[in-house]
């Protein structure tokens, strides 16, 4: 089960703490002295993904040396502003990473792995995308 504590600090300025005990300044875009509380959201389905991705290259025997992703989503434009489409976008670099791992790893993760992803996706459209990279210094 997970816990986490969000205490306010001041004005509109929050720290966010997980159950490791590791924290996040969290504010509005007003504020501007933390990270947005609705786009951690969306770093939350990034990074959620990307720990199934990598996982599942690696067990894969690719030659893995990065991935990025990048998350972009559209919000409704009045209150609650939630998320209606969201699109993930995989940039990963390597030496000779095949096409099809990239495709299972991604379709595992969203479908089968990712906490996030299988809790946004009854309100929000998730799609991806994603870009090999050749990397030659490897």
């Amino acid at each position: 089960m997970g816990q986490v504590q969000v205490t306010w600090v001041q004005n509109e300025q929050f720290v966010g703490t997980d159950s490791t005990n590791h924290s996040i300044v969290l504010s509005t875009e007003k504020d501007g002295t933390g990270a947005k509380p609705s786009e951690m959201l969306l770093v939350a389905l990034g990074a959620c993904t990307a720990v199934d991705v990598v996982g599942i290259l690696v067990k894969k025997r690719q030659k893995l040396t990065g991935l990025q992703i990048k998350v972009n989503g559209q919000q409704d434009a009045d209150p609650p502003w939630a998320y209606r489409k969201i699109h993930v976008e995989y940039i990963v670099r390597g030496q000779g990473i095949l096409d099809r791992a990239v495709q299972q790893a991604i379709e595992l993760s969203e479908e089968k792995y990712c906490s996030v992803a299988a809790t946004i996706r009854g309100v929000a459209e998730i799609t991806s995308s994603y870009q090999i990279v050749e990397d030659a210094n490897v």
